[in-house]
């Protein structure tokens, strides 16, 4: 059966009862399609296509009508240009080479006399345009947009920016025409022209001077919408064309960045918008988020930021979850430009850690760490540590670690600290990382008057709760080291200490190594903390055959490492004075600061392999900071050439600035993330030996160290200045100074450096990546190499001079022989 338009074909389709009817009713229909066409019958053509699209729609192939589409584009009946170029969208793309035959057509009614066959044209220009039609077409699109024609104008400027899109290169040709659109009174065309200046001032910025005359125009078509009174016409709950309001604060904001002129030229008309846009309803709130946007970027002054975190803050207590997200989003970023701005509203980000939505609460988290200061840290870290006995599993690790951090960094004493991780080990023990914990035991080997307290307060947690792994490894590690002091002073309580015997501590800890909870990390602690606890005074001969007998049984154990730890310890026994020495308190390690990373719970904090970098006498891996153009064998076979070559590196190093971190300490920019707890088997007093640095090397005074020039080029130089010690020959020291000798800054600096194959490089992050004139910006390397052998490197390096970027790769062997010892 025969269907002779589109109502009776969509009629067949719903009448039919099966998948397989209807697609057989549509190939039945295709088919007879397919022979009108070859019928050439102009009449029923238009029939055809309309019933074609509709197959299309229902996933079935109609390719075979797009010369069709062609045809009826061709008639001059309107009806048929209409359905011809709806086809032609629907059935064509920028791809297909058929494109080229649309392209004569599209001329012609860009110059045809109504002005519907013209917005027919440039709507399907605007949608399957491709780069050589925009080129072929560019004039025209030029021409329209100075039409009489406000329909016409409109559309053109969409296909404007259809065409700076595909051909970046014509961004100048439409620069005139998109100013001269902006003084146009209808809202329809001056949306469309916003549109594309936007786009042409993201894509050029040469453009963007150009507008940024415009910016008083743009100021005065805001405050006619902003103060003008009911337009039924553009009326939207209330607010006149917030699209268009919403379309301008981008493009001012786009204009002010960087520019205190314009920036100044609009503070005021901000602040009436600020000011008089009602907030009741979302459109009034799409409107003042713009503008906050706006105030953040530009050069405002002080009075409007303030303004405009306050409007966030007022965010936080609506009752829409996505406008509470996005204002919490956007405090994140601005927290660290006005940080006394945000903390007016502390209390209100700490109620939202209460909310029932997850990923509000993550983005709470993660302002409320921020926050923390000097000021604050008791109530935010009591807030923080409420919100972690009621968290998620997820939150708990990124938690635990930012409590930690915050109380290392502004703890008003150390028996707040002590108290806050001990609170922490409590709550979440099974969720710290080994940072932390080190950095506990660091803490509490440095605080000999709190030693005892420590001691009695983990004690008493672990009595209530042994489940928790990070509460048991600390209470085993201080309990093995400091036993003696709470049998001698007692429990210390608040009020009065009570007694309590060398039994009772052994007790506790031979029950861990039972427990259901203890694994081969713990067992390892535990045998370890005995073994130190017999060798205290005050522990009697019974509890020491007692501690005797149980390494004994342990001397027999499955777990490799327990064996072995056990059969040690128990030899230690038959050395007499000797053991004496060997279990006596640990010296108290070198106290440093914890390596953080980015203040994120999401992302790695602590890391051990950043720390060392410097002193350390283990070889590390090599370390690549910051962004790369490619991988690391791209950029040695690019530095040096091919990989067969005598002199191919075996290392390299490429720094950017460290991420920001509420800490000094050096981190690696893509240090690995840190291994769980039980990943470690050292013994329980080796962990804080291995956790202590090595002294970061100040640089000593310049008579004694001799500085050479590695570059020195486009009022750039880079100054190499090695340093070694007789100590560790083969290690060598090198501070790298970066200065500019002209009036321009040398900006966005990327230094990276090689070593050959026999040697290794590690690099910490630079000073600052932008050196200005008259300052010295400075980088750390250390330089790993055979004794006696001569340090050499490659260097590369990138910046930008006066917007030239710069791109120059040099050899430096220039440093004296004997740097790395021997003969």
């Amino acid at each position: 059966m025969v269907y002779h338009n589109l109502k009776a074909l969509i009629k067949g389709i719903r009448a039919c009862k099966t998948v397989a009817d209807e697609r057989a009713l549509i190939q039945q229909e295709s088919a007879a399609i397919r022979a009108s066409f070859r019928e050439e019958d102009s009449f029923a053509r238009h029939n055809n296509i309309a019933k074609l699209l509709y197959i299309h729609m229902l996933g079935s192939p109609a390719h075979f009508g797009q010369i069709e589409c062609l045809k009826l584009v061709a008639s001059p009946r309107f009806s048929d240009k209409r359905l011809g170029y709806l086809g032609i969208m629907l059935l064509l793309d920028e791809k297909q080479e058929v494109l080229t035959l649309v392209t004569n057509s599209l001329k012609n009614d860009m110059n045809h006399s109504n002005m519907y066959a013209v917005g027919l044209a440039l709507c399907t220009f605007a949608n399957i345009a491709s780069e050589e039609m925009s080129r072929d077409l560019a004039n025209e699109i030029e021409k329209l947009l100075g039409s009489s024609n406000t329909y016409i104008r409109k559309k053109a400027a969409l296909c404007a920016l259809r065409v700076i899109k595909k051909v970046p290169d014509l961004t100048d040709h439409f620069t005139v025409k998109a100013k001269n659109l902006l003084t146009d009174r209808n809202h329809g065309v001056l949306l469309s022209a916003i549109t594309l200046a936007t786009e042409m001032v993201q894509a050029d910025p040469t453009v963007l001077e150009e507008f940024r005359n415009a910016v008083p125009l743009l100021v005065r078509n805001l405050k006619s919408l902003v103060t003008t009174g009911y337009s039924p016409e553009h009326d939207v709950s209330g607010i006149t064309d917030p699209f268009l309001q919403v379309k301008i604060l981008h493009l001012l904001r786009l204009l002010g960045k960087e520019d205190s002129r314009a920036s100044d030229t609009m503070n005021d008309i901000l602040a009436q918008v600020a000011t008089n846009t009602d907030s009741s309803k979302n459109v009034g709130n799409s409107i003042l988020y713009e503008t906050v946007l706006c105030v953040l970027d530009i050069e405002a002054d002080s009075g409007l930021r303030v303004m405009a975190i306050n409007i966030l803050g007022k965010f936080l207590s609506n009752k829409d979850n996505n406008i509470r997200y996005v204002a919490l989003n956007t405090l994140n970023k601005v927290v660290s430009i006005d940080t006394n701005a945000v903390q007016r509203h502390r209390n209100i980000i700490l109620d939202c850690l209460r909310d029932g939505d997850i990923s509000i609460r993550r983005r709470a988290l993660e302002l409320s760490y921020a926050l923390i200061n000097e000021q604050n840290v008791r109530i935010l870290i009591r807030e923080l540590l409420a919100f972690l006995e009621v968290a998620d599993d997820d939150f708990k690790l990124g938690l635990t670690t930012q409590i930690c951090l915050a109380a290392e960094r502004f703890a008003p004493n150390k028996r707040w600290h002590i108290d806050t991780v001990l609170r922490v080990l409590k709550l979440a023990g099974n969720f710290v990382r080994e940072e932390i914990l080190s950095a506990f035991i660091r803490l509490v080997a440095h605080t000999p008057e709190l030693q005892a307290y420590t001691a009695s307060k983990l004690y008493t947690a672990l009595t209530s709760d042994i489940s928790q792994e990070s509460l048991t490894l600390a209470a085993a590690w201080v309990m093995g080291e400091y036993s003696d002091s709470v049998v001698e002073g007692g429990l210390v309580d608040e009020e009065q200490p009570k007694p309590i015997t060398d039994k009772e501590i052994l007790d506790l800890l031979l029950s861990i190594l039972d427990s259901p909870y203890a694994n081969y990390l713990s067992r390892q602690y535990v045998l370890a903390s005995i073994t130190k606890i017999s060798s205290r005074s005050t522990t009697s001969v019974a509890q020491q055959d007692r501690i005797v007998e149980v390494l004994a049984q342990y001397t027999s154990t499955p777990e490799l490492e327990l064996q072995q730890r056990a059969i040690e310890f128990a030899s230690l026994f038959n050395l007499g004075q000797l053991r004496e020495g060997v279990l006596e308190r640990m010296p108290p390690p070198e106290l440093k600061a914890t390596v953080m990373g980015v203040v994120s719970e999401n992302k790695p904090v602590g890391s051990s392999s950043g720390g060392d970098l410097l002193g350390s006498d283990d070889i590390s891996s090599p370390i690549t900071n910051g962004p790369t153009t490619g991988t690391q064998q791209d950029l040695l076979a690019d530095i040096f050439g091919s990989s067969g070559q005598a002199s191919s590196p075996a290392s390299t190093g490429t720094a950017s600035p460290p991420p920001t971190a509420p800490s000094p300490a050096p981190v690696s920019a893509a240090s690995p993330p840190p291994p769980t707890m039980s990943s470690n088997p050292l013994s329980a007093f080796s962990l804080p030996q291995s956790q202590s640095p090595a002294p970061t090397p100040a640089a000593p005074p310049a008579s004694r160290l001799t500085s050479y020039t590695a570059y020195e080029k486009n009022t750039l130089k880079i100054t190499l200045t090695p340093q070694t010690s007789a100590a560790k020959p083969g290690i060598v020291m090198i501070l790298a100074r970066f200065q500019v000798s002209g009036g321009a800054p040398a900006t966005g600096l990327t230094f990276q450096a090689a070593v050959p194959k026999s040697q290794q490089l590690q690099m910490l992050p630079m000073s600052n990546p932008d050196v200005a004139p008259g300052t010295v910006e400075t980088q750390q390397m250390r330089v790993i190499a055979p004794v006696g052998s001569p340090v050499r490197l490659r260097l590369r390096i990138a910046y930008s001079l006066n917007g030239e970027a710069v791109q120059d790769q040099v050899d430096f062997a220039g440093f004296p022989p004997g740097l790395t010892g021997g003969a």
